[in-house]
């Protein structure tokens, strides 16, 4: 069921979802196999600066688990779900911060602290 909530998503973080292919490309990092109600994610290798986009990151799960959280408590809400929906946009805010502090030192997409 929890999977039945991306059905009408076309795009997460950025990413064409891609249904029922069994092979990844590095434009299409995300699957959704429907008939094993199973998703996959191809995880970014390196830096983007140093590789360029070979998959999503982290967010682009998150966002994904949200996505479904936020399908599941359409149907049954409650404040549990609601808890888990506040917690996930506090994850993606932190890693949104992350990512500007390390663009204001200059070190993003690259392998330095």
């Amino acid at each position: 069921m929890a999977l039945e909530t991306l059905k009408d998503i076309k795009q997460i973080g950025g990413f064409e979802i891609t249904r029922g292919v069994s092979n990844f490309s590095k434009d299409r990092p995300i699957f959704i196999f429907d008939d094993l109600n199973q998703i996959s994610f191809q995880i970014q290798n390196g830096p983007i600066k140093e590789f360029g986009i070979n998959g999503c990151q982290v967010d682009t799960i998150i966002e994904t688990a949200k996505i479904m959280i936020e399908g599941l408590n359409s149907k049954f809400p409650c404040r549990e779900n609601a808890m888990v929906i506040t917690k996930l946009d506090e994850a993606i805010l932190w890693l949104r911060k992350r990512k500007q502090d390390r663009e204001m030192r200059g070190v993003e997409g690259k392998s330095e602290k």
